[in-house]
């Protein structure tokens, strides 16, 4: 467990609502004690059961999860949670879903094979898009039968964990506001190379931390754009910033989802993305925002212009949407019914 990302925030949200349909639901975090968690803990509304989980390959936490085990399903995330859940589920004769939430290119690396073979231990692999489903079996090797979707649901903007503090943005700029980690999947430096060529009172304003943080400064220096640039890394209050923004952008290279993405939606925010993975799954092209080619900068400005000039029709589409198709009792509903099939069929 390493804070508060996409995948956690998705948990957060679900747990309580698989609790509030009769589920007996008990978180089981893998802490990297590297990393401070207790915001992602003091947000939980379901038990918890913490587990240190210093390395990467270890037996005796395999053994110490084996101990505590007591459940029907055993739902893994993320890849430690693979490994291990699957391995203890497996010993303790629990049945395994295990959800996939990302198309990372290491999948199709030699971890291909590990995957495959946990998959063989699991009675379903969840996929959170159609595209991430598509990636699963066609390139990870997954058999189709045991792969099915369902999306994320979110109903409300993420509730803070504090006040903002002070920052040194221009109260009258436009923001184009990113909320992703630093990393060269989230395509930030296409954000920063695109902004050279907006107007002088656009301000793009980043959350989220990462190690491609040098990199970004040395760029927006080298554009001459720095002061134009805002690297605010973790907030407490994702939702005041997006009710500050003109516009989410979102120039990923590669994405499992796209939560952020959902979030724009249900604050009324256009979103201006690549046309990459999940992400037309979320946006409707010229309907709920704007779709761009990937790794082109050019393209992400003219989105964004685009999308400035029609943000109010924009943003209302993409809020009817996030509304309609994305919604928690959707992805509550779906995951229980799984659950049950899952059970039944034991």
């Amino acid at each position: 467990m390493r804070g508060i990302g996409g995948s956690e925030r998705h948990l957060l949200t679900l747990l309580p609502a698989l609790a509030e349909r009769g589920i007996d639901a008990v978180f089981v975090g893998l802490d990297d004690p590297r990393w401070d968690a207790s915001d992602f803990y003091g947000a939980l509304r379901v038990p918890a059961v913490r587990l240190r989980s210093p390395r990467d390959v270890d037996p005796l936490l395999l053994a110490r999860l084996v101990r505590r085990l007591r459940a029907d399903v055993v739902h893994t995330h993320l890849v430690h949670a693979d490994v291990y859940g699957g391995l203890a589920a497996a010993l303790r004769g629990s049945r395994l879903v295990s959800t996939k939430h990302n198309d990372d290119p290491f999948r199709l690396g030699p971890f291909r094979y590990v995957e495959r073979g946990l998959a063989r231990l699991a009675s379903r692999i969840v996929t959170i898009t159609e595209a991430l489903r598509r990636f699963t079996v066609e390139r990870v090797g997954i058999p189709a039968g045991k792969v099915e979707t369902i999306r994320y649901g979110m109903d409300e903007l993420p509730a803070p964990w504090g006040e903002n503090p002070p920052d040194r943005v221009p109260s009258d700029a436009r923001v184009l506001l990113a909320v992703s980690r630093l990393t060269e999947q989230k395509g930030v430096d296409v954000a920063v190379r695109a902004l050279a060529s907006l107007p002088d009172d656009t301000v793009l304003v980043v959350l989220g931390e990462g190690p491609e943080r040098p990199r970004l400064e040395s760029l927006a220096r080298e554009l001459g754009v720095a002061r134009r640039v805002f690297l605010l890394g973790r907030v407490p209050d994702v939702a005041a910033w997006l009710r500050r923004a003109s516009a989410l952008v979102h120039p990923a290279r590669w994405e499992g989802f796209g939560l952020a993405v959902l979030e724009a939606m249900l604050a009324g925010l256009p979103v201006v993305a690549s046309r990459v993975s999940s992400l037309p799954e979320l946006v409707v092209d010229g309907e709920t925002g704007v779709l761009v080619r990937p790794n082109d900068p050019s393209a992400l400005a003219l989105g964004v212009a685009r999308a400035l000039e029609e943000r109010e029709r924009l943003g209302e589409a993409g809020l009817a949407r996030a509304r309609a198709e994305f919604s928690v009792a959707r992805m509550a509903a779906k995951t229980v019914d799984l659950y049950t099939r899952v059970v039944e069929t034991a």
